[in-house]
């Protein structure tokens, strides 16, 4: 087996065969994600070619779903990267409250779900905070991903303790309860969540759509072009008024960078002007 399989030709043809064949559009990513994601299917199975795994998807109808489950991988937890959540609780999420009557949140690449459990939290916290839970009904959060197997994880809600590592701990226990060796998502934050299945880039939403979108570390791994594109569908999502947040390393581009206004701009956080 050679030792770099980047090294085979074969990868272009190989992109594109699944591209064509499966729901994950590899060629508008960057070739060094998408060769590092393939290789560890690659050497699972033991092809020592990019021709030879080719041969292997059409033999085998069960390596497609093994190679999607490798390609979306998502690192992810609750309240990852907790001081752009401590922001948006701060100066995103009681705007909206005061402001919007009937809030809509989309968490764009939510994988297993933690991150749109965690937008839901911080509103269901600010509304407790001020005597209102009564009212959380008029928030939706939608939570979307590629990958199927996320998407049921994120439906079952139940997580295992590595999961919590960034939860303050003083919602911890009131929020995401025991249940045996892992923990869940309580019933009111449940309710006002709920996944599908989208590609962000073959399936953009509807324009002004969201008061607020968070699509964290998904742009990075897509090439330039594709990059500007979406952060374009992203811009156009947002309603007036809306907020967007991005990853620590994630760049605005074009209309968007012109027309966003910086709400902390260590954190990513933008504000689309009334």
């Amino acid at each position: 087996m050679q030792n770099d399989p980047g090294a085979d030709d074969g990868f272009r043809d190989l992109a594109e065969k699944i591209t064509r064949e499966s729901e994950f559009r590899c060629t508008n990513y960057k070739d060094g994600c998408v060769r590092r994601r393939i290789a560890v299917r690659m050497r699972a199975r033991g092809a020592a070619t990019y021709a030879q795994y080719g041969h292997l998807l059409d033999s085998d109808s069960t390596e497609y779903e093994r190679l999607m489950d490798t390609l979306t991988v998502n690192v992810t937890r609750f309240f990852r990267n907790s001081n752009t959540f401590a922001v948006a609780a701060e100066r995103v999420i009681p705007e909206l409250w005061h402001r919007v009557p009937r809030i809509m949140v989309w968490s764009a690449g939510s994988a297993s779900g933690e991150e749109a459990y965690s937008l839901a939290a911080l509103f269901h916290e600010h509304a407790r905070s001020i005597g209102a839970l009564g009212r959380l009904g008029r928030v939706s959060v939608l939570g979307s991903d590629i990958d199927r197997g996320s998407l049921d994880a994120a439906n079952r809600a139940m997580y295992l303790p590595a999961s919590f590592t960034d939860t303050p701990p003083e919602i911890l226990d009131g929020l995401f309860p025991r249940v045996g060796d892992r923990r869940t998502v309580i019933p009111a934050i449940r309710a006002i969540t709920r996944f599908e299945r989208r590609d962000i880039l073959r399936d953009p939403p509807a324009p002004a759509a969201f008061d607020l979108v968070a699509c964290r570390n998904v742009v990075i791994y897509l090439d330039r072009a594709t990059q500007e594109v979406l952060v374009e569908s992203l811009f156009d999502s947002l309603r007036p008024g809306g907020y967007l947040i991005m990853g620590h390393v994630e760049t605005i581009f074009g209309r968007a960078r012109r027309n966003l206004v910086p709400v902390d701009i260590r954190e990513r956080i933008y504000h689309k002007p009334l």
